[in-house]
Formats: C-alpha cells, sequence, structure tokens
C-alpha cells in the first residue's frame, strides 16, 4: 500500500480535511442523482416532507413502475449516509416498496425537489470538541395508519459531532405516548 496523500473522495462521499475540523458531503452524488431521476430542474422546497403527510398503503391509488421506485429509494438511502435531514423522510417511503402507489411517488419527489437546494449540506466534525455523548430521541404514537405502530427516531452525538442517527418503525404496538417514547429512550440507549 503507497501514500496517496490527504483523503478527498471515498466510496462517493467527499472529505474536506480543514484546519478546524473535517466535512463530509455527497453534494457530487446528489447532482448526479438528481439528473439521472430528470429532478434537476425542478423547484427547491424547504423541507423533505410535510409534517402533515401521512402516507399509507393507498390500495385504491393508481399503481406507478416499481422498478424506478424501489431506484430512488435505493439511492436516497445510500443518500443518508451523510444526510440525517432526510432519513426520516426516506425510511417513510421505504415502507411501501412492495406496492408503490402515485401518492408515495409524490412524496419521493418532494425529497428530490428537498435536494435541488440542500445539495451541498453534509455533517461538520470539529476538531476542538467536548468528549461528551449525548443521545435524543422521540416517537410518534400510531403515526403509522396501516397497522398503528409507531416510529422511533433517535440521534447520538459525540461532543458537537452526529456519530449516529436512526429511523425506525417500533417491533410492537404502543399502548400510550409514554409506552412509545419509552420504547424509543430504550433504543437510544442501545
Amino acid at each position: 500500500m503507497s501514500m496517496m496523500g490527504e483523503l478527498n473522495f471515498f466510496l462517493g462521499l467527499q472529505i474536506k480535511q480543514l484546519p478546524n475540523g473535517i466535512f463530509i458531503c455527497q453534494s457530487k452524488y446528489t447532482i448526479e442523482l438528481l439528473k439521472r431521476f430528470d429532478m434537476d430542474k425542478s423547484k427547491h422546497i424547504g423541507t423533505p416532507m410535510s409534517s402533515s403527510t401521512k402516507l399509507e398503503k393507498d390500495e385504491k391509488g393508481k399503481s406507478i413502475d416499481e422498478k424506478l421506485y424501489r431506484g430512488m429509494i435505493g439511492s436516497l438511502l445510500y443518500l443518508t449516509t451523510s444526510r440525517p435531514d432526510i432519513i426520516f423522510s426516506v425510511c417513510m417511503c421505504a415502507r411501501f416498496q412492495s406496492s408503490p402507489k402515485e401518492s408515495h411517488l409524490t412524496a419521493v419527489k418532494r425529497i428530490f425537489r428537498y435536494l435541488v437546494g440542500t445539495h451541498s449540506l453534509g455533517l461538520w466534525y470539529p476538531k476542538e470538541s467536548t468528549s461528551n455523548l449525548i443521545g435524543y430521541s422521540d416517537a410518534d404514537f400510531a403515526g403509522c395508519k396501516d397497522d398503528r405502530k409507531s416510529t422511533s427516531s433517535t440521534c447520538q452525538f459525540f461532543g458537537n459531532a452526529l456519530v449516529s442517527w436512526s429511523s425506525r418503525k417500533q417491533n410492537f404496538i404502543a399502548l400510550s405516548t409514554a409506552e412509545a417514547e419509552y420504547v424509543a429512550a430504550g433504543s437510544c440507549c442501545a
């Protein structure tokens, strides 16, 4: 193995090593992704998903091309490597890969429209940082309309740097908001 200099690009991640820290992003990948799905000329939108959006199976909706939908979701899942801001929205849309409908594709296209204006966002790891480990968790009580399960979201910081994040549906049906929050806190600590 030979020394090839400072690391700048690795598996689609752009790494910028600066005197005061490291910045990791996937802006090149994001731009290529937008072009591949013909969304690069779309109008920018401020959020990846509306807070009032509740996705469901939508059995009466118009079916769409499963291969296209799965390709979009797979690409977005890879993008969540450096973009925790879209993970909740992408995971919500990923639940409907077996039989996607037009309403699900509309939600995915909204995520792409969000990426149009935020393609340069990423993770910042400052050089000078404390060594405190801090975790945050949250849950939506019975957020899934289809099976009434809650979704847990967690993130962990080491000092000022985000080091881990997740968003996933809970394995069982919580009977109260407190129970859903307790399960989310437990998964954050695990």
